[in-house]
């Protein structure tokens, strides 16, 4: 197979999101909700692997055997807030209904005036926090493989150009310096941690009745830069309402050398913790389509 076949193959998928994301922005957020139907039945019935994923999970978090409604219903909200985040990309902020909780946590860390990590997942929306940031005038970057979703993130950079300079890269050999300069200019820095940024350092911790596998990146970054890390989680709750959660899950100040391991293990672990709490209360947020306890499928 040459490489500008899937050169050709993958431009056709660009243009293909790009008309798509448009007839979405100009017939309106309910009907493009109504077109996503279709879209997800198509691959509910014909995405194998992804399927089986999604049943296990919810066989876990819902506590019984998952039904064809369940699985669909997790497809579902996953193309509803994939489909949110451009309207959020277009600042159509005011489409949505978001609630805050932790706000005198934020009020601190702002007070304080310096930058902090915001701990995520892949779980309800990231894309969410644009509307508080812009409220509050904070600056967030996000560090992402941009090789992950490469063709939406096209897209995405192509509806609002400013994104590319909120991303920070990883792998590349000024990853950690762009992180240090951000925070060092009070900016705040989203890190998704349900996902390796690195080939070591990963944590095996309980996750919804199994141990999985965590990495430890985000806290050793803290450690390095002395920074605090803060729980982000931002839930979909149907319709047009979001919720934002904000809880201070790590603090890296007072921390010794030979406790940075234990620390980090802690700090992992009450992630984890927190991170079910939320799947528990939001079951069909996550948005992991794989086999998240099998470290081999990542």
């Amino acid at each position: 197979m040459s490489q500008g076949w899937l050169d050709q193959r993958e431009r056709g998928s660009v243009i293909g999101i790009r008309l798509i994301v448009g007839l979405a922005l100009l017939l309106g957020r309910r009907v493009a909700r109504l077109l996503l139907i279709p879209v997800c039945v198509y691959f509910l019935l014909f995405s194998v692997k992804a399927r089986a994923a999604s049943r296990k999970y919810l066989a876990r978090v819902l506590g019984r055997k998952a039904r064809f409604t369940d699985v669909f219903r997790h497809y579902f909200t996953f193309a509803t807030v994939a489909l949110d985040r451009f309207f959020l990309l277009k600042d159509r902020y005011e489409l949505f209904s978001t609630e805050v909780h932790g706000q005198d946590l934020l009020d601190d860390v702002l007070a304080r005036g310096q930058g902090c990590l915001l701990l995520g997942a892949h779980l309800g929306s990231f894309e969410i926090l644009r509307a508080l940031g812009t409220e509050h005038q904070i600056e967030v970057g996000l560090v992402m493989y941009e090789d992950n979703a490469k063709m939406v993130n096209t897209v995405a950079k192509a509806i609002n150009p400013a994104l590319a300079n909120l991303v920070i890269p990883l792998g590349r050999f000024d990853s950690m310096f762009k992180v240090y300069e951000r925070l060092q200019a009070s900016a705040w820095v989203g890190v998704l941690g349900d996902r390796a940024l690195d080939q070591e350092g990963q944590v095996r911790v309980p996750f919804l009745g199994e141990a999985a596998d965590f990495p430890s990146a985000p806290f050793r970054i803290a450690l390095m830069l002395k920074r605090p890390v803060v729980l982000m989680v931002g839930l979909y709750r149907g319709g047009n309402r979001y919720e934002l959660y904000f809880e201070k899950l790590f603090e890296p100040d007072g921390v010794e050398r030979s406790a940075r391991a234990g620390a980090i293990e802690d700090a992992v672990r009450a992630y984890a913790v927190r991170l079910e709490h939320c799947c528990r209360s939001a079951p069909y947020n996550w948005f992991n389509f794989y086999d998240f306890w099998d470290g081999s499928s990542h």
